[in-house]
This record gives C-alpha cells, sequence and structure tokens, in this order.
C-alpha cells in the first residue's frame, strides 16, 4: 500500500477515487534520510482529494476534479514561514533559547518562542528570566538531559530529551500512539444529514458558505484551518487577548482569514452566539485545556447538533504525555526523527517542520471528509490528529524502503507520476536549489495586505475547477469583530 493510499483509507475516502491523483516528482525535494517527501505530497494529495470529492458533491458532478499534486508547490508550502517576507524583510522563525543544547548524558532541545514559555523555561532551570544563552548553556550542560526533560515540563515549559528510535519505541507514550490510527474519526450523535445550498459560479470552492471557528495556534491547526479557508469557508480565529501571537507567524497561516480576541470565560455569551452558527469547530491546545470552557466535541456537538469538531495535538490525547504541550521541533527530538537524521556529533533536524504541516493537511482533509459524510447519513462528527502519530507514520515509511527524499519514490496504481522537465525542478526549500535551479519561484505570491507588502507561499492543494490563491490577505491580529460575515 502506497502512503496515499494509507492517507485515504485513514480518512474513510473510496479507493476508487484515487485513480483522479496525480503527481509532477521534482528531484531534490525536501531532501532527507526519511521519506518526508512521500509524506507531504501525500497528506497534500489526499487534502486536494479530499476537497474536490466534496466540491463534486455540491456540484453534482458525476467524479471528483482531477487532482494534480506538485512537489514543488508542497516543498514551498512546507517551508511557507520561512519563504515569507514582510515589506521585504525575512521573518523570525525560532528565538535564541529554542534550540539544542548540549547536556552532561546527551541532548535536549527546548521551545521558548512565547515569552510565558521563555519565563518557564528559565525558572526551571533557576536562572533569571533575562538569562543569556550562553549562561542557559552553561547551567545545561552539568545536567542529565531526562532531568531537565523533567524539570521543564514541571514548569510549564517546553524540553525534551534527544532519544534514538529504540529508546522512543520503548516509551509507553510510543506503544500509546502506534495502536491509534492516523486520523481518528467517528460520529458523536444521530444529527440530521447536512445540506448545502447550491455553488456559486466561478471557481469550484467545496467550503463555500461554511462557518468555521480556529481555536488554534503553532502551526498544524491554522495550517489546516488556511486551508479550509482556500477552499471558501469564513473561518473566523479566536484567541485569547492575554496570548498574543507572534507577528510572522500569524502573517504566514493567516491568509484566508478573520481574527477577533474573546476571554472564553468573560465573553461566554459571544462565543456561544458564534458557535450556534457554526459548522466546524477547530482546536490546536493542549488535550483536555478547553474542556473547563465546556468545548469537548462532546459538549460542542450537545449545543450545536451537526457540528464537525477537529482537534489536533502534539503527542495524542491519551497515555502518560497525553497531557503535555508540544511542538512539532519537540516531537522530532523524542521521537528519534533527530537522532535518525542526524550524526554523531549532533542532532539533526527535518527538512521542514513537516510533521506540523502535514498533520495539518491531513486535518483539514478529515473535516472535508466528515462534511462529504454528513451529507450522506448526518450526524456530529470528530476528527482528531497528533504530530505523533505522523511522526510514527514516517518512521514507518523508512522502514518500508519508501521515498528516500532523493527522487525515487515508488507510487503504485494510487497516483500517476510525471517527472517535471530539469528546466522546471528545485528544492523548493531554499531560494534557489540545490544545483542552481529555479528554487520556488513559480510557487510563490506577492499582496498587499493590512500588515504590509507579503511575499508567501501558494497553496499547494489544487484540482481542477478549484481556486489558486486565497481570497484574502491576512490582517492584523485580533482586528475583527466576534461576528460571521
Amino acid at each position: 500500500m502506497t502512503r496515499i493510499k494509507f492517507a485515504w483509507s485513514a480518512l474513510g475516502g473510496d479507493p476508487a477515487l484515487l485513480d483522479r491523483v496525480s503527481t509532477v516528482a521534482r528531484e531534490g525535494t525536501l531532501p532527507a534520510r526519511l521519506p518526508v517527501r512521500d509524506l507531504a505530497r501525500s497528506c497534500v494529495g489526499a487534502c486536494a482529494l479530499a476537497a474536490a470529492e466534496l466540491g463534486a458533491r455540491r456540484a453534482g458532478l458525476a467524479r471528483p476534479p482531477a487532482v494534480r499534486v506538485d512537489d514543488g508547490a508542497v516543498a514551498t508550502a512546507f517551508v511557507s514561514e520561512r519563504h515569507l517576507r514582510v515589506d521585504g524583510r525575512p521573518p523570525v522563525t525560532f528565538a535564541p533559547l529554542s534550540r539544542f543544547w548540549r547536556t552532561a548524558d546527551g541532548w535536549v532541545r527546548t521551545h521558548a518562542n512565547y515569552p510565558h514559555h521563555r519565563e518557564r523555561l528559565m525558572r526551571a532551570l533557576g536562572l533569571p528570566a533575562d538569562t543569556d544563552p550562553e549562561a542557559a548553556e552553561r547551567e545545561l550542560a552539568e545536567r542529565a538531559a531526562l532531568d531537565v526533560e523533567d524539570a521543564v515540563y514541571a514548569a510549564g515549559g517546553l524540553a525534551v530529551a534527544l532519544r534514538t528510535p529504540a529508546q522512543w519505541a520503548a516509551h509507553p507514550q510510543a506503544a500509546e500512539v502506534a495502536a491509534r490510527p492516523l486520523v481518528e474519526r467517528g460520529r458523536l450523535d444521530a444529527a440530521r444529514t447536512r445540506t448545502f445550498a447550491p455553488l456559486d459560479g466561478g471557481p469550484l470552492l467545496p467550503a463555500a458558505g461554511l462557518r468555521v471557528l480556529d481555536l488554534t495556534r503553532v502551526l498544524a491547526g491554522p495550517v489546516a484551518t488556511r486551508t479550509l479557508a482556500l477552499l471558501g469557508a469564513d473561518v473566523l480565529r479566536v484567541d485569547a487577548p492575554r496570548l498574543p501571537e507572534l507577528v510572522d507567524q500569524h502573517a504566514d497561516t493567516g491568509f484566508g482569514k478573520r481574527s477577533t480576541l474573546l476571554d472564553l470565560a468573560a465573553d461566554r455569551s459571544a462565543f456561544e452566539e458564534l458557535l450556534a452558527a457554526a459548522d466546524v469547530v477547530v482546536t490546536g491546545y493542549r488535550p483536555g485545556a478547553l474542556d473547563r470552557f465546556g468545548l469537548s466535541p462532546e459538549a460542542l456537538a450537545e449545543r450545536r447538533p451537526g457540528l464537525v469538531v477537529a482537534q489536533v495535538s502534539a503527542w495524542g490525547a491519551y497515555g502518560p504525555w497525553g497531557a503535555r504541550r508540544g511542538f512539532d521541533s519537540l516531537v522530532q527530538v523524542a521521537t528519534g526523527i533527530a537522532a535518525a537524521e542526524g550524526s554523531a556529533e549532533r542532532p539533526g533536524a527535518l527538512p521542514a517542520q513537516a510533521l506540523d504541516h502535514g498533520t495539518g493537511y491531513l486535518l483539514a482533509a478529515g473535516v472535508l471528509r466528515a462534511l462529504t459524510e454528513q451529507s450522506y447519513d448526518g450526524g456530529s462528527r470528530f476528527v482528531r490528529t497528533a504530530l505523533a502519530r505522523t511522526a510514527a507514520w514516517l518512521t514507518e515509511g523508512a522502514r518500508m524502503g519508501e521515498d528516500d527524499g532523493k527522487g525515487t519514490a515508488k507510487e503504485g496504481a494510487a497516483a500517476q507520476e510525471t517527472q517535471a522537465p530539469r528546466a522546471e525542478r528545485g528544492t523548493g526549500s531554499g531560494e534557489r536549489g540545490g544545483n542552481g535551479e529555479a528554487g520556488p519561484r513559480p510557487w510563490l505570491g506577492e499582496t498587499e495586505s493590512p500588515v504590509g507588502r507579503l511575499r508567501y507561499a501558494l497553496p499547494p492543494v489544487a484540482f481542477d475547477g478549484g481556486p489558486h490563491d486565497w481570497a484574502r490577505p491576512p490582517g492584523p491580529w485580533g482586528a475583527d469583530p466576534a461576528r460571521w460575515l
């Protein structure tokens, strides 16, 4: 079974539709020891096929439109945060304290992009909040990696000790993750069958007229809702006023969306008004963190029958790490990916935050498939994905001898693959290809926006008659009213 077949099966898709997918292969995209290119193209391909399927259902077409997955577009989108320019300025991606550190017995990776995470990290290390990286380096060099992991977690911060694939396989969380499907999905009730308004002319927008409440942060959730916005949904991102988003991160993932601020405790009536007219709720906070606000899938569906609730987490909502915070970079370190991509001297990393991006497209695909299923037999639905489960899928592929990231993908009957002419090829991960070729320029766009002139990665989800770009650029974080269009 090829990887896209596996993803489409996990989404509950009809295998007969896989012949609608074709791939444009480009050598050198997302180069890695693990099969990153294959994972990326399969996540995007499954998402595009789910969009085409829903579009065909709404437009009364006999078959979904043809889907075309271009490795260049996919690779560029998977590093969209690096390609972003705001008035010509490159983005700030990782803060100085978000990095690998050598410890007394190995390595640890920390994440401290947000001020509150930095403060908790320094508190766990017994250092002042304004400590410079050199002092932190000296402190960490005297500690054991697992001790750092435990201390920082206990303080509410983010740090993970480097593990080999074998060490992660022996961890109880790995067993919990491996026991779950790539995409968890199911019914919450027996709500009525969903009916859709007719689609207008112009591009085929499968999510047109749908309202999506976006309660996500960094990065998989925002990628999923950015994709739903591309497909025509009215996406309203809701953030707490006390947790400002990073400016560049918001600009990268805010395309097609609006952004508002709500205190879920103080502004409960405003949120309930939004929920009463919502079709989809997407959450990306630590599992259980929103339950106290009545935002579990069951509670949401009880108040809004017919809802689709989509959730993404780092480690999964189960097992000993089910309640832990996490990010792509940390999941790579824990699950053995950083060890596999590194050397004896230093850990490595994937060429993109592929767990975030890939999981985001899978989550969007799960929402689209749930909407299609609702049009046949109703029911409120839930969809769940986890970065650690996507990581397991990636490393399983390596053991099966799949795409090595160097242009040797083995695509079966599930998708037709064509090789791009050499002049068109590029890595999609830098300004120019590693062999002097054109790089990602064909898959970059520019636009004026309320936050400045933006250069950005164009969407990789593509099917005949579908949209090629977002209808609106991002605006300032939190600047929109808390209401639907």
